[in-house]
């Protein structure tokens, strides 16, 4: 049963409090009774969908879910009943079974009080012969930093199937910390205003993100499937810690039980015991599987530092030779973990031993390999603080003698790198990875020392700034210009705006869009700048990965 959505039905969804613009104050948050946040889907497959809401009453609350082909609920369907616990925030989610594949549904919750929540949309997976699948692709919402236009964007999007967060989708830092005062929009507040270390703390961040109306808007008609990034814990998060981590926040084991917990009470995802395996797959049709993996506090490395490395160094080209011959190529150092990599390496084999076009791999740093060109030294602007400038001199030095920009990156561990594009060059796979993190858009020829492995597109952010904010001595097409010069796996890169990427997949090829706003996050509006479709990325066809000029 396919059902086609046209305009009227998406209409009869209504919309989200268009004219709320700005985000409420604590005591609104906590004060605030009944359905307070929308609803939300995600993780679909052929025959099932999880559905999320948040329903705030006195104690635990039992809800009914209602699932039907049309927004008008006729012939609709309880879809089971689920309790909005106190003690999980008031979060109610529950996994509808026994549905149609490749099927748009509409939900609602109703409350013993006959109240009813927004209605919501969501969709199954196909099943056998798909000729076209879509995906919208997002990270890194940084609020204060502006508006959520690529979320309305693409909650306008009638073409796309499902989204995938790359991570990032809250920040946190406190009011006043990326942005600066200065740099926030006006009315962009988050709560709460200290930085996020306990529980409730973390809560209030997820509620304030959630009464944005454009996020709101992009869960209420799409089904989601989201992995976190590092700001959902802390900043450059690993395994044993973050950068933006000290002892007087407490332990970080809590720290990171906390985040965890509170990101699946807030998102459309499963809840999983702490620790167990978060790695999960999603089967297209014979079209793609779609690989979901977590690269941050399962089982990565702390990331190497080179200034540390040069502190006290009187010879820095040969401290940073030695940097590069030893920790940076050391092959202990993990990403994702043996016991991840070996269950995505035989995900592959498996997706490809039974015919499937694609295998599609969302993770969330940067894979292709980044050196900054040698001109960048002289692209920070004249009244830049010295430490911007000696980054740039050190990083232009870095980079003549082989070693990347971003050691946060897949770029900081080589070693894990070549294991995991190698375990997709053993399974034969037509590997493309999507990835977030960096802020800006990138299309990539990935390879080992065998030879072709994949491709990447890595997707620009919806507020926060990219490259562009730091690189201010140049512009943008001369930055790009540079990077595919100094750069032999870069096809091509955008460093100067804000949006989302589409990526629609065919038997035939693989298509790439990225969607640009105006020139402005500071604005509401869905009004696009334009949509990029770059040269050569758009055609990368299976099994002949290597004449495509991005693949």
């Amino acid at each position: 049963m396919t059902i086609n959505i046209d305009r009227r039905q998406l209409m009869a969804l209504g919309t989200v409090g268009l004219g709320a613009l700005s985000v409420p104050a604590s005591a609104a948050l906590m004060s605030a009774k009944g359905f307070t946040h929308g609803v939300a889907s995600g993780e679909p497959s052929q025959g099932s969908v999880l559905l999320w809401t948040r329903h705030v009453g006195n104690g635990d609350t039992k809800l009914t879910a209602e699932i039907s082909p049309n927004a008008e609920f006729s012939g609709a369907r309880i879809a089971g009943e689920v309790t909005a616990l106190a003690d999980r925030d008031h979060i109610a989610k529950i996994t509808v079974p026994d549905l149609d594949p490749d099927s748009w549904y509409f939900y609602r919750f109703i409350a013993p009080d006959g109240s009813k929540s927004q209605v919501g949309r969501t969709r199954t997976l196909p099943e056998g012969q798909t000729e076209q699948f879509n995906i919208g692709v997002v990270g890194c919402s940084n609020l204060p930093f502006g508006y959520f236009n690529a979320y309305a964007h693409a909650a306008q999007n009638s073409a796309l199937d499902l989204m995938v967060h790359t991570g990032d989708y809250i920040y946190e830092y406190p009011a006043g910390t990326y942005p600066s005062r200065e740099q926030a929009v006006a009315g962009r507040s988050v709560d709460p205003l200290s930085e996020i270390v306990q529980l409730a703390d973390y809560r209030l961040r997820y509620a304030a993100y959630r009464k944005d109306p454009d996020l709101q808007r992009l869960h209420q008609v799409l089904p989601m499937i989201a992995m976190w990034d590092d700001h959902e814990f802390a900043n450059d998060a690993y395994t044993d810690g973050a950068q933006n981590h000290d002892a007087s926040e407490g332990d970080w084991e809590v720290r990171k039980r906390i985040a965890e917990r509170v990101y699946r009470e807030w998102m459309p995802v499963s809840d999983r015991d702490y620790g167990s395996p978060r790695w999960s797959e999603y089967q297209i049709g014979d079209l793609a599987t779609l690989f979901l993996t977590e690269s941050r506090i399962s089982a990565r490395s702390k990331q190497l530092d080179l200034g540390e490395a040069l502190k006290g160094q009187e010879d820095i080209q040969k401290a940073i030779a030695n940097f590069r011959d030893t920790a940076w190529q050391d092959p202990a150092r993990e990403m994702i973990g043996g016991e991840q990599q070996a269950w995505l390496a035989s995900a592959m084999r498996k997706s490809k031993a039974t015919g499937t076009k694609w295998q599609v791999w969302s993770q969330q740093c940067v894979m292709g390999e980044l050196q900054l060109p040698q001109e960048a030294a002289n692209w920070v602007a004249p009244d830049a603080p010295a430490y911007a400038k000696q980054r740039l001199a050190v990083g232009a030095l870095a980079a003549k003698m082989g070693l990347p920009i971003n050691f946060d990156s897949w770029d900081g561990y080589p070693k894990a790198r070549e294991r995991a594009l190698k375990g997709a060059q053993a399974a034969d796979a037509d590997l493309i990875v999507l990835s977030g993190d960096s802020h800006n858009g990138w299309a990539f020829n990935l390879a080992t020392e065998d030879g072709q492995a994949g491709v990447e597109f890595g997707g620009h952010s919806v507020t926060s700034p990219g490259l562009e904010s730091y690189l201010s001595g140049a512009t943008p097409d001369v930055a790009a210009k540079a990077l595919r010069e100094a750069n032999s796996q870069l096809q091509w890169t955008d460093t100067s705006n804000r949006g989302y990427m589409t990526v629609a997949l065919t038997p035939e090829k693989s298509h790439l869009d990225l969607a640009f706003f105006w020139t402005t996050i500071r604005a509401k509006s869905t009004a696009l700048r334009g949509s990029a479709q770059p040269d050569g990325v758009a055609g990368c066809e299976p099994a002949d990965l290597n004449p495509c000029p991005a693949c």
